[in-house]
């Protein structure tokens, strides 16, 4: 490797690396100071609500979008329109003085992040083709960091510099961010290598047809879907069927978010190596199902095992970011696949934590919002058959077709 291309490489690694903390720190500062917020101006239920349902929903919306805008201006120029947008929306954010201005620009954040997420595989898939377990191993792990970081000192932060200071905090990193970017996209100018490829829309239509594709979108979509609903209602949950106080169940919630932290670290490496998924399926299905099962049958006789069990479940989260990058062999199929995943696992996701709000509204308990969860788990099985097939999305649509793609 030339010592200019070294260099590339090492800013691309620093790239990823702020901002797959900007991309979780976006998501995780906001709900621990919404009663300090408050104290100066009137969040309504409605908005939080709303706000709640922000990430899902936005990155589902990105995901569709994503794709087609970077064949048109390029890779790195919208990871960088990405990060600056980011980056601004938290600026805007931490001097909101009203609750429709906090939404607006939380709803721009998340949109950013959206994108970010998208297009962070193909990051990977293009500057590190021989390091993709090893690079999505780093970023992922630096998400499941900066997912459980924020909620912990964010109070005493702004307890010291104010709720605005506190904001200001996670600004400054997503700023930070944006600068490896710049220079990235300025070395890359200066050595004719940001040329953008004649766009191929035939690329998204091409995917869609592979069963691949879809058992990735399943996959997800179950993986999203726990994380976002025991999110949302796990700590009621524990307090009404495990007789656990507040406080035992906010611990139990940070358990299960960091649950992501040692799977984040050891997945991608080998699933890389092994080029084996059926083994982490099988993982996830069991631990997920036992933990449901724990909590419906004795959820008091030992609750924190139920708890990681089914925090075990979205494992698959890696597992999919790293096969966005095995399972293609260009970069541009990496962005159309992610783009299409993400959007639709996303917009299945967000319907969860709803699910699971309903159901406990209509019958005054959580039975049937356990059954749904492990239900979900349950359809990782078929998905899990399909993925097995050790081949790219390329190939597998040659084979069907008997084209080249």
């Amino acid at each position: 490797m030339t010592r200019r291309g070294a260099g590339m490489v090492a800013l691309a690694a620093a790239a990823v690396v702020l901002l797959a903390l900007t991309l979780r720190i976006a998501v995780a500062s906001l709900s621990p100071l919404l009663t300090a917020i408050q104290r100066d101006f009137d969040v309504p239920a409605a908005v939080v609500g709303l706000i709640g349902m922000a990430p899902p929903a936005a990155f589902a919306l990105a995901g569709m979008f994503a794709p087609s805008i970077e064949r048109r201006i390029g890779l790195e120029r919208l990871v960088l329109v990405a990060a600056a947008l980011a980056a601004a929306m938290l600026v805007l954010r931490a001097v909101a003085v009203e609750a429709a201005g906090l939404l607006a620009a939380t709803a721009g954040v998340f949109a950013a992040v959206g994108v970010a997420n998208v297009l962070l595989p193909a990051v990977v898939k293009k500057y590190f083709p021989s390091r993709i377990g090893l690079m999505t191993t780093v970023y992922s792990s630096t998400m499941a960091v900066a997912t459980f970081v924020p909620p912990l000192v964010a109070v005493p932060l702004a307890g010291a510099i104010g709720w605005r200071g506190s904001f200001l905090v996670w600004a400054a990193v997503a700023v930070a961010a944006v600068v490896p970017w710049v220079a990235m996209l300025l070395r890359a100018r200066a050595s004719h290598a940001d040329e953008i490829e004649e766009p191929r829309a035939s690329v998204l239509a091409r995917v869609v047809r592979v069963p691949q594709t879809w058992a990735l979108v399943v996959t997800f979509a179950v993986n999203s879907s726990a994380a976002y609903g025991l999110f949302a209602w796990l700590p009621p949950l524990l307090v009404d069927v495990a007789g656990v106080g507040a406080v035992q169940a906010g611990g139990l919630l940070a358990l299960f978010s960091f649950m992501g932290m040692p799977v984040a670290l050891v997945v991608p490496v080998i699933v890389s190596r092994v080029r084996r998924t059926t083994p982490f399926y099988a993982v996830a299905v069991v631990c997920g199902l036992v933990g449901v099962a724990g909590l419906l049958l004795a959820p008091a006789a030992a609750t924190t095992l139920w708890v990681v069990l089914v925090g075990l479940v979205p494992l698959m989260f890696p597992m999919v970011l790293v096969l966005f990058g095995m399972r293609t062999r260009s970069h541009d199929t990496a962005v159309a696949l992610s783009g299409f995943v993400q959007s639709v696992g996303y917009g299945l996701a967000a319907l969860m934590p709803l699910a699971i709000g309903v159901t406990h509204e209509i019958t005054g308990g959580w039975t049937a919002g356990i059954v749904l969860l492990g239900a979900a788990v349950l359809c990782i099985i078929p998905a899990a058959v399909v993925v097995s097939r050790n081949e790219t999305i390329e190939q597998a649509w040659e084979r069907r077709t008997g084209r080249t793609w």
